[in-house]
């Protein structure tokens, strides 16, 4: 039996002098009918916590960690830049590299913009969107997470999913009412919405694949009628691949789905671990910001060099030959044996999986939308949660939230979590 003494101590005290003892809801476990551990340090595919306990963990910093924790080339990245500064305020070679390195990966982006975050991505592209096109009205899609910008918490997925709430307090109802928000992998909803309102509506914005939900790929013809009808209508379609870009491929989703957007955002997986974001499209969309344009965006710590340096040592590593089909075939040798490990004991599961990003749900039925999402017997799952940690397995506390398989995974590393899984599964079905 696992000790946690220590990060019930911290939990205690951070209580006492932070909202809910963390910094983003869903680390504190709420849902699960857990306490967070505090993590002390991590490498590769581990995480150590302040008790000294090990986990395998496919959190991977919720989405960044496709290399696995402190990653050589990483780490290396970070000190040489470390020696000659931090932060500057001013242009650093480093963010011109990294700004090349994604406009050779998206063949949509011309121009690209960095940010510190990934919220800050999204809401810099609406705005940019609504500038473009003079039009306020945006569509986003049931439990897709773009960030906590007051535009976007209606019908959220993610942290918003987990606290079982509708938006949040304080977003103004005059904000609200320029959102709509439809059913994910609705064609039929999504066309007769633009047939009626489509000449009002700034921008589209999708999670092209949905992980704030768990994990729901696009159904097929979803992506293309996104783009169809953007284009008829005169609205700029926004790709969310803040969670997807550089994981599913080397060119995101996007790439995958052959789907070329006017704006995509980017974060996690560009910043290697370091707070960043970035948004990018066609040269005459992203020749409206400033100090080009006339849409305004800025920010103190935007392409800082830390951040940058990591970022491009993680893409120097993830183009490497062979990286995305040996991530691949880690990927499709978890989804596969949870799916067996569910079979074999009996237990209701569906297992989705794109990429090296993994859904599982405890329900019967197939999951493609966050209504299906929401069947998922949510007890079981914290059950399910609980006992995967203690058998030192480190899942995300949220039954709306993907895992994620990182280079440093091992075949030992997905076959101990599987035969965790089925002995869990046993435990419950007991």
């Amino acid at each position: 039996m696992k000790s946690y003494e220590k990060s019930r101590n911290l939990f205690e005290q951070a209580q006492k002098i932070i909202p809910g003892g963390v910094n983003s809801p869903v680390r504190a476990c709420r849902s699960v009918g857990a306490d967070p551990v505090f993590i002390e340090s991590a490498m590769g595919s581990r995480l150590i916590d302040a008790d000294g306990n090990q986990y395998i963990d496919y959190v991977g910093s919720w989405g960044p960690m496709i290399l696995g924790h402190s990653h050589p080339d990483v780490i290396a990245a970070i000190q040489n830049v470390l020696k000659r500064g931090t932060s500057f305020g001013a242009p650093v070679d480093l963010e011109v590299e990294l700004a090349e390195m994604i406009i050779d990966a998206v063949p949509s982006i011309e121009k690209v913009r960095m940010v510190n975050s990934g919220t800050e991505a999204t809401m810099s592209a609406i705005r940019v969107a609504r500038g473009v096109t003079g039009r306020d009205t945006i569509i986003k899609f049931d439990g897709c997470y773009h960030g906590h910008a007051d535009s976007f918490l209606v019908a959220a997925g993610s942290g918003v999913a987990t606290l079982g709430i509708a938006g949040s307090p304080g977003v103004p109802d005059a904000v609200i009412q320029h959102t709509l928000s439809l059913p994910y992998n609705d064609i039929d909803a999504f066309v007769s919405v633009m047939k009626k309102s489509g000449d009002g509506v700034s921008a589209v914005i999708v999670e092209p694949v949905a992980g704030n939900m768990g994990l729901v790929p696009p159904r097929t013809g979803f992506l293309e009628a996104l783009r169809t009808e953007t284009e008829k209508h005169g609205g700029l379609l926004i790709f969310d691949e803040v969670m997807t870009g550089f994981r599913v491929s080397y060119g995101g989703a996007q790439t995958l789905y052959n789907i070329r957007p006017d704006l995509s955002c980017f974060g996690k997986i560009v910043g290697g671990g370091l707070p960043v974001g970035a948004y990018g499209g066609r040269k005459d969309i992203m020749s409206q910001v400033a100090p080009e344009g006339p849409v305004y965006q800025a920010g103190t710590l935007s392409g800082n060099p830390l951040a940058m340096a990591a970022g491009i040592a993680t893409l120097k590593a993830i183009k490497r030959p062979g990286f995305y089909e040996a991530l691949e075939s880690s990927s499709r040798r978890l989804a596969a044996g949870l799916a067996r490990a569910a079979e074999n004991t009996g237990t209701r599961a569906v297992v989705n999986r794109v990429g090296s990003m993994v859904g599982l749900f405890l329900t019967d039925q197939p999951v493609a939308s966050f209504e299906d999402a929401k069947t998922s017997d949510l007890e079981k799952f914290s059950g399910y949660y609980r006992k995967m940690l203690e058998r030192g397995i480190y899942l995300a506390p949220s039954q709306f939230e993907a895992l994620f398989v990182s280079a440093a995974h091992s075949d030992q590393d997905i076959d101990d979590t599987v035969a965790a899984a089925e002995e869990v599964f046993r435990n419950l079905s007991a």
